[in-house]
């Protein structure tokens, strides 16, 4: 409980100086929306007029007081150029990142784990050294690049194979299931590839600490392959550590999926938080970043306590090495 309410007070308090920075970032930034609403021709009486609407005539601790107290009331506020609420229009965003996250995540799962495995396991120096080529080149690979790659080799009417679009969500949304799922699988190769390297190399080191340990040489002893023992064993022993990279890795994947987003011309978090930012609509801006913030520092906090789950030895020590 002790470490429960300890990392609940760090959450809170990072949401607190997060928030500040994102406001202060925003404020400081050159342009004003008040001006982009009214238009470059418009007189200064009309932008005075428009920035009094807007509070931003207000001055900047009063501003963000409100702001905050809405942040309180789970009220995100209200785009100044399209008039829908923040969080309506990060929800409809999300419905397709969150998604290409996920195909995205499966993706390098099926890709690092089981490659990370056979390349710790592999006897052969040389075969150990190609899949650690691999590994270095699938992960140096730019996902704008990757992503241009795909299309040319897997795109519909543009590749050497077509298979899947290369542009676009359906209109549809995920009620026309199939043609999203479609939509997405390129977009999701390139992510996956590419974080797939990056938990081969984990799933690997992880591993080779565990080659020569007692534990494995116990589960050898009671008649284990070796083999055997680092995959059934190893690969448990393991878990802890690779369940704390794989939720960072998920979390980070929200900044690495917004190029994708704009190579597929996806209607995702990223493509609307660019078009926000050159808009200068700065509630909408301030709200998504917020949001973005936010969904990080919970996945991190999932993470903790996921990670002192699995390993009874956190337990033991009472949380004083955390």
């Amino acid at each position: 409980m002790r470490f429960l309410l300890r990392r609940l007070a760090l959450f809170a308090a990072a949401l607190v100086v997060i928030s500040v920075l994102v406001f202060v970032a925003l404020r400081i930034l050159p342009g004003d929306v008040a001006s982009v609403m009214a238009g470059h021709d418009s007189p200064p009486e009309r932008v005075a007029a428009l920035r009094m609407q807007l509070g931003l005539d207000r001055p900047l601790t009063q501003q963000y007081v409100d702001w905050a107290v809405a942040l309180l009331h789970g009220n995100f506020g209200v785009s100044m150029l399209t008039g829908r609420t923040i969080s309506e229009q990060v929800g409809a965003r999300a419905l397709v990142t969150f998604p290409l996250i996920v195909m995205g995540l499966i993706v390098a799962l099926l890709i690092g784990i089981p490659l990370g495995c056979a390349s710790c396991l592999a006897k052969s120096e040389r075969v150990r050294g190609l899949f650690h080529l691999v590994a270095i080149i699938s992960g140096s690979i730019p996902a704008l690049w990757g992503g241009l790659l795909l299309i040319l080799l897997l795109g519909k009417g543009i590749g050497l194979v077509g298979l899947f679009p290369s542009q676009g969500f359906p209109q549809d949304g995920w009620t026309a299931f199939p043609q999203a799922v479609a939509s997405l699988a390129l977009p999701a190769l390139a992510v996956g590839i590419i974080v797939g390297a990056g938990l081969m190399r984990y799933t690997r080191a992880a591993l080779e600490e565990l080659m020569t340990s007692s534990t494995i040489d116990m589960a050898m002893a009671c008649g284990m392959t070796r083999t055997r023992a680092m995959l059934t064993v190893g690969l448990r022993l393991a878990m802890p550590q690779l369940v704390s990279v794989i939720g960072l890795t998920f979390a980070e994947m929200i900044t690495g999926v917004m190029v994708i987003e704009n190579l597929f011309d996806l209607p995702g978090l990223g493509e609307g938080l660019i078009t926000d930012v050159g808009n200068r609509d700065l509630i909408a801006v301030q709200g998504e970043l917020f949001m973005l913030a936010a969904f990080f520092l919970t996945i991190g906090l999932a993470v903790d306590l996921l990670h002192r789950a699995l390993d009874p030895r956190l337990n033991d020590s009472g949380g004083r090495e955390l």
